[in-house]
């Protein structure tokens, strides 16, 4: 074992004798060889009893060969119990010196380790990879290559911190000392071991920036208690959370141990730490594809089809909406868990979306299918589009996240056109409206409309309508065609909403008016790119 040196020989013995596993050891010895954790754990054991075994001649370097005999007051914890008591007195406990390592190793196979509570040992073997294995071939997801994430009981971290206090304190005999960003984490040596497993089993590489993750949850309920003394004496890093079952998380119990103070640790928490009964538990193994987006452009030609499902106090008002007839075929091909839609604006459940279409992009949490060829996306457009002639998509396409900023960026930016057709209550003549045609530019200060203040906050935004085409049909009706500013609201301009929209069509033209249909002729966003037909 080239990688241990002769400072590490007390350190071995030490952390063999109080029950530590082989990996563990390697860690705290901080070596960095990948490959030496990767080696059987029984060829572990034969390999740090013959690095110990071959100190023997040397027997006159004591340092090296056994822990330094108990000093007079540690004697005493032998044949008395009070004050003087180490124990009690929050102090170290002695490691009885490992003058024959044999036994220590002996002892050390036998345990359950008292740091990493058997992950570095029982789950590194073949038997746990298959089950790990067996999980994702059965969750029947689509994958080139893997990242592997594990999730390590916070009792740990305690466990850790003892053994380091252990460690630190022997090195400190030797005129040595030890960091603890020198150990070799734990989950970075577990993911050593696996990884390479992993990656023949399932015969694709590990990379860290996979979408497909691959996780495990460990659990050791017979230690769950260890943290809580951490709770008094760091109460400000433990607060609930409506999203947590305990408040002793990892990152609480991390950040505790940061400011705790090695003497308080001490007077709670064995030193070292004691060896469990039982081995930590994998309480679940999951598989988890990153979202897949998918975009294109979508025309409504109902005027009786919300752009989302209309749920008012639990009740369902309409039968269907555009997400759902484009989403459902998204779900279906793509296998995933759930969506979410967005678009550049919306339109109100009455109005039509004509011309090129509204842009639009769903995201597919954790499909189990992401990889489909152009003719396979048209395919599915045409799906949808043969479903429902409520709707019909263009443009259908996998794109990033990244690229769905482009669409939102259209919201507030980009221009609209629109085309409504008018009532007004006084008679009107051609001559009526076409002064409506030499408007250009005309600002606008909307209040928030009677008919969203229940989900917008009340507030006058300025908008401009940037020109203005009427077309006369007949005494009562006509058809103005609008470009406008987007986030423009139309019908509050037409009717003014009883004066929270000034100026309006009806004050433009001095008598009351109404809309009585409205179409979305364009949203000028140039998102996603056109696709050929």
């Amino acid at each position: 074992m080239s990688s241990l040196t002769e400072k590490d020989r007390p350190i071995v013995q030490l952390l063999l004798n109080s029950g530590t596993c082989p990996r563990c050891i390697l860690r705290f010895c901080c070596v960095g060889s990948q490959m030496l954790y990767r080696c059987p754990y029984k060829d572990l054991m034969k390999n740090l009893r013959e690095f110990l075994e071959n100190n023997k001649e040397k027997e006159d370097t004591v340092c090296f060969d056994v822990v330094d005999p108990p000093c007079k007051r540690i004697r005493l914890e032998h044949t008395e119990e009070g004050p003087d008591d180490l124990n009690h007195n929050r102090a170290l406990q002695q490691i009885p010196s490992v003058n024959n390592e044999n036994t220590a190793i002996k002892n050390s196979a036998l345990k359950v380790c008292n740091v990493c509570l058997g992950i570095l040992q029982e789950f590194c073997e073949v038997d746990f990879v298959e089950k790990v294995c067996q999980k994702v071939r059965s969750s029947d997801y689509q994958f080139t290559s893997f990242v592997f994430s594990v999730s390590l009981p916070p009792q740990l971290s305690v466990r850790e911190r003892a053994a380091w206090l252990l460690v630190k304190q022997e090195m400190g005999k030797l005129g040595l000392s030890l960091a603890k960003e020198d150990i070799v984490q734990l989950k970075e040596a577990y993911k050593w071991i696996i990884h390479p497993q992993l990656s023949e089993e399932l015969g694709v590489p590990a990379d860290g920036k996979s979408l497909f993750e691959v996780s495990v949850v460990f659990a050791h309920p017979e230690t769950d208690e260890e943290c809580r003394f951490l709770a008094t004496a760091c109460p400000d890093c433990f607060k609930p959370a409506k999203n947590k079952q305990s408040v002793f998380t990892r990152m609480a119990v991390i950040k505790a141990l940061e400011k705790i103070k090695d003497e308080d640790f001490l007077m709670h928490f064995p030193c070292p730490p004691s060896s469990p009964m039982n081995l930590s538990v994998a309480l679940e193994i999951q598989c988890n594809n990153g979202a897949v987006f998918v975009a294109g452009r979508y025309n409504k030609y109902s005027r009786n089809l919300p752009q989302t499902p209309w749920i008012i106090d639990g009740e369902r008002k309409l039968e269907s909406s555009v997400e759902e007839l484009i989403s459902e075929h998204l779900m279906a091909e793509f296998k995933a868990d759930s969506f979410n839609f967005s678009s550049s604006g919306r339109e109100d459940v009455d109005v039509r979306t004509l011309g090129n279409g509204r842009p639009f992009a769903i995201e597919l949490v954790n499909p189990r299918r992401i990889h489909f060829t152009a003719e396979e996306m048209k395919g599915l457009q045409q799906t949808i589009n043969n479903s429902s002639d409520k709707i019909q998509v263009r443009d259908l396409q996998l794109v990033t996240r990244s690229a769905i900023g482009r669409m939102k960026e259209g919201e507030e930016e980009k221009t609209k056109t629109y085309s409504a057709l008018i009532w007004t209550d006084k008679a009107i003549q051609r001559e009526d409206i076409a002064f409506l045609d030499d408007i250009k530019e005309l600002k606008l200060d909307q209040k928030t409309p009677l008919r969203v203040l229940h989900r917008r906050p009340l507030a006058v935004r300025c908008r401009i309508i940037h020109t203005m085409k009427s077309e006369y049909l007949d005494e009562h009706h006509f058809r103005l065609h609008l470009k406008t500013q987007a986030g423009t609201y139309i019908k509050e301009f037409v009717h003014g909403d009883f004066g929270r929209t000034k100026p309006n069509i009806g004050s433009l033209l001095n008598r009351t008016a109404d809309i009585l249909e409205l179409d979305v002729e364009s949203v000028d966003v140039d998102w996603p790119p056109a696709l050929e037909n």
